[in-house]
């Protein structure tokens, strides 16, 4: 692609971040090409391209399975609501870098001669691990303001330090945060949650400012004492911070649900000789699900976070529930989720992992088809038994299944006797029938 907008005499470099990673020895996620070539030029040449942003000079070109976007050199400004410019220029290669976001992000190369162009200082910036804006770092950030957000995810995803000028103009700034889209804060938040570092991720979201404004929620935890015997680690923050940092490899949701999975302890502290968090879990659900929608995180993705938070400390019981019970919990979509959470819970707290231990011991021996076999009985099986439908198919039904996976009935058949059983049990005529000729507390059985 560049070698054809060259062929055609314009300049053409590759820019941004895919420079940025080949230098670190990274694989470039997507490719963006900088550009003299106006968008209907690019278009012209370039007949599979689709203009996207064609006001901000951006067109996208598809190369095999992935997009590149190739983008005119312009200049912008001024930025009147943080996010868009009033008004675009197009301009030089030396303008275009210079209106860019940080230094790391404002190098470009020519892939066919492997020529590095830097106007802004980055190879040394990325030699000395730094994120560090191009030019004022007050003006940049009040130009777009998610840009101090990303500064902490790049920080983050490079394990680079932010350069104390950056640094103070985030927190000078860190309540403009807000005037962004909630769904730009909730992309970056994600990537910085999936990062290995998201521990010091949180942490730098903390002492920059920013936590307080996007997340007062989790900002609450901070101060928030717990009992020195189970959480010698500190306040609900520290515990958190490190609960983040024991996760192994999580999903979008674990990480989610480990951020905020004792998000209800500050809203339910109380004292009775030392600091007690009755129905935190139940608590922390609702605020889970407030959180996510402010985010407008998927439904799906709501539903699992609510889920890990409302259900971490069930885990505690398995040891002591039915077998039946057990094996339903065994078998739920987010058990492994959920068993993850547990063990960096108990990682970051008294490291306890007794019951952890014998969970997976206990999972292990059993087969998969004994955790969850195919269902003995359906509502249709009631039915055809004489049964008219309402809320007893449900208790009938759960009875069954515990049965089956507790081992106390293996077939069909016996599944069914169990049916008939619970039903004689009931000393009454079974749901569905009111004949005034059966008198009252004579058992109806179901042949």
């Amino acid at each position: 692609m560049v070698r054809r907008l060259r062929e055609a005499g314009y300049e053409a470099y590759w820019a941004g971040g895919c420079v940025r990673d080949l230098l670190l020895g990274r694989t470039p996620k997507d490719y963006d090409v900088a550009t003299s070539a106006r968008p209907e030029e690019v278009l012209r040449l370039l007949p599979d391209a689709i203009p996207v942003g064609a006001a901000f000079g951006v067109v996208r070109v598809r190369v095999g399975e992935h997009w590149i976007e190739v983008a005119t050199f312009r200049t912008e400004g001024p930025y009147l609501d943080g996010r868009h410019p009033a008004e675009v220029h197009y301009a030089s290669a030396r303008e275009d870098v210079l209106r860019r976001d940080f230094t790391i992000n404002g190098l470009l190369l020519d892939p066919l001669t492997g020529k590095l162009i830097d106007w802004v200082n980055g190879q040394r910036d990325l030699a000395e691990r730094r994120i560090r804006t191009i030019g004022d770092p007050q003006q940049r950030f009040q130009e777009d303001r998610l840009r101090m957000l990303r500064a902490v995810r790049l920080a983050v995803e490079l394990d680079f330090a932010i350069e104390p000028e950056t640094f103070a103009a985030i927190r000078s700034l860190a309540d403009r945060i807000r005037t962004t889209s909630w769904e730009r804060i909730r992309d970056e938040l994600t990537r910085i949650l999936s990062s290995p570092r998201r521990a010091h991720g949180l942490r730098l979201l903390d002492a920059s400012g920013l936590l307080a404004h996007i997340l007062p929620e989790v900002a609450a935890m901070k101060g928030v004492p717990q009992p020195l015997k189970y959480h010698p680690e500190g306040d609900v923050f520290e515990h958190t911070v490190r609960v983040l940092e024991a996760l192994r490899t999580p999903t979008v949701t674990l990480a989610w649900g480990a951020l905020l999975h004792d998000v209800g302890k500050p809203l339910t502290l109380t004292w009775d000789g030392r600091a007690r968090f009755p129905g935190h879990d139940r608590v922390g659900a609702e605020v889970a699900r407030e959180i996510c929608s402010r985010l407008r995180l998927s439904h799906q993705e709501t539903e699992r976070i609510v889920t890990l938070v409302r259900d971490h400390m069930r885990l505690s019981d398995l040891p002591r529930m039915r077998e039946g019970k057990r094996r339903l919990f065994f078998a739920r979509p987010d058990f492994e989720e959920l068993l993850e959470l547990y063990r960096a819970d108990c990682v970051a707290s008294n490291g306890d992992l007794t019951t952890y231990e014998w969970i997976l011991t206990r999972c292990q021996e059993l087969r998969p088809e004994d955790i969850n076999p195919p269902r003995l009985l359906t509502g249709r099986d009631l039915i055809a038994l004489g049964l008219t439908p309402g809320p007893i198919f449900r208790e009938l039904l759960a009875a069954v299944r515990d049965a089956q996976l507790e081992g106390r009935v293996h077939s069909q058949r016996e599944a069914l006797e169990l049916v008939r059983e619970l039903l004689r049990a009931q000393e009454k005529p079974h749901p569905g029938s009111n004949s005034p000729s059966e008198p009252p507390g004579e058992v109806r059985t179901v042949p």
